[in-house]
């Protein structure tokens, strides 16, 4: 418990006061009943004002659309999985043997439903002003690393598709394998008259990037 202590402190910048809310936090569906889950629903949203209150503050010049593509990449499971990582979050999630033996640990959809988590036990663990206060520090560099506002993929391919008069480009799920904490999905995107392409990720809205990415590269 001291060392849990001593890593939630160090992790998020505030000395815990409930333990119960964090270990929760760090609490996946395989180990326990009482999961991560209502306070990642909590922590998302958290996360998404704080994101968007710092955008809004800190490009004061730009266009809605510039913001929104900023946001989404900062908010993306991807970026909330790479900040976990980089905290050393994996470590400390609490895992049934079959999800440890899986490499749960390693899942994008795991650590960054975590690091959400863990965000919605420090709102009510230490109020708005503590969770503020370690996103803007945890994010910080990814932020920062923005030397533009990314486009998405999918986006990306949307405009390119629109530009060309193609139509919108349409995504279907090929199949989904794998075990029911750490599924794959494999993702279908077709454009009438520019062609196709398959890919795969840990959740659908991956998948659907990765096969968007793909198609990209066919067709530029």
């Amino acid at each position: 418990m001291t060392d849990l202590r001593n890593f939630l402190t160090s992790a998020l910048g505030h000395q815990p006061k409930d333990m119960a809310l964090y270990e929760q936090a760090l609490t996946h569906g395989s180990a326990s009943r009482t999961t991560y889950e209502r306070l990642e629903f909590l922590g998302d949203r958290v996360l998404g004002l704080v994101v968007a209150e710092w955008l809004y503050e800190r490009f004061p010049d730009e266009p809605e659309g510039q913001m929104s593509r900023r946001y989404n990449a900062l908010v993306a499971r991807e970026t909330c999985a790479d900040v976990g990582r980089e905290l050393g979050v994996p470590a400390q999630i609490r895992l049934g043997r079959q999800a440890r033996e899986d490499h749960a640990t390693e899942s994008d959809n795991v650590i960054g439903d975590v690091v959400e988590s863990l965000i919605g036990a420090l709102y009510f663990d230490g109020g708005y002003a503590a969770a503020k206060a370690f996103i803007r520090t945890a994010w910080a560099p990814w932020l920062d690393s923005q030397t533009g506002a990314p486009v998405h993929p999918k986006s990306a391919l949307q405009e390119l598709a629109a530009a060309k008069n193609w139509g919108s480009p349409k995504y279907e799920i090929v199949s989904r394998f794998g075990l029911h904490h750490a599924p794959t999905f494999r993702i279908k995107v077709s454009i009438r008259g520019a062609g196709e392409a398959e890919a795969e990720g840990p959740s659908k809205q991956d998948a659907e990037t990765a096969a968007a990415i793909a198609l990209l590269e066919k067709i530029k």
